[in-house]
């Protein structure tokens, strides 16, 4: 799965990497140590303008965990917070998102845990590990979002009616992550961006084909701090490699 992740970009340079051709300034997501579910987080989307017919190719926030339209509370995202690539065009959940709603989320890279047996001088404990592109670059992870509308809120347009959400979608693990954790995140390669992005575009094996391994697989995987595994901690410190047999900074 992917539980967390690092997503510390300013708007102004996803808009640059991801040729964003629309996004509202007042819009803020704060830069990101410890994405957690049900934070809000960056995606790049396309959407087509009610006015002209025009599709823009937008930077707007989403919500991390996807809440299907039929859903009866926001709560239930927490618990989508991925989509297993296997059944993403299957599942009632995700299935509509699937065809028409695809976004990319911008990441640095993401963390996973691994379980640690006990010593004689410290006990059992699941150290995380930080996996990023070994050359740095941005990671474009593979997602769905819906839109979904608190019910408790009458029907006339009040502000906070509209809930925008998002899900990463994940498979089975290889190179450096699948060391650490049987799953992780899809991304999608740049020369794909375009065909992912398209509304219209809602052949399911095509675009599971454009579906693939983070970086083309040249990941890193470094263990860090279990500062992280408090979703509170936030900062640059949390990518410091642990100095103790107890997975301390």
């Amino acid at each position: 799965m992917c539980g967390r992740f690092v997503s510390t970009r300013s708007p102004q340079d996803l808009a640059s990497v991801f040729d964003v051709t629309r996004w509202d300034p007042d819009w803020a997501v704060d830069p990101s140590w410890n994405v957690a579910p049900t934070d809000d987080v960056w995606s790049v989307l396309e959407r087509v303008e009610r006015e002209t017919g025009e599709i823009t190719r937008q930077l707007r926030p989403l919500r991390w965990g996807l809440v299907p339209s039929w859903a009866k509370s926001l709560n239930t995202g927490a618990k989508m917070i991925n989509a297993r690539a296997e059944t993403v065009a299957q599942k009632p959940a995700y299935r509509r998102a699937f065809a028409k709603r695809r976004c990319l989320l911008p990441a640095d890279g993401f963390y996973e845990w691994q379980n640690v047996a006990a010593t004689k001088t410290a006990k059992a404990r699941k150290q995380p590990y930080f996996i990023s592109p070994e050359d740095g670059q941005v990671m474009a992870l593979a997602g769905l979002y819906e839109f979904w509308r608190d019910p408790a809120v009458e029907e006339d347009g009040a502000a906070g009616a509209w809930w925008a959400t998002c899900t990463i979608i994940t498979t089975e693990a290889a190179d450096a992550a699948g060391r650490v954790h049987p799953r992780m995140p899809l991304a999608v390669a740049p020369a794909d961006w375009s065909a992912w992005l398209d509304p219209a575009h809602q052949d399911a094996g095509e675009l599971r084909a454009l579906l693939a391994t983070p970086a083309a697989g040249h990941l890193g995987a470094r263990a860090v701090s279990t500062a992280v595994n408090n979703v509170r901690n936030n900062g640059p410190h949390l990518l410091a490699e642990p100095t103790d047999d107890t997975g301390n900074a």
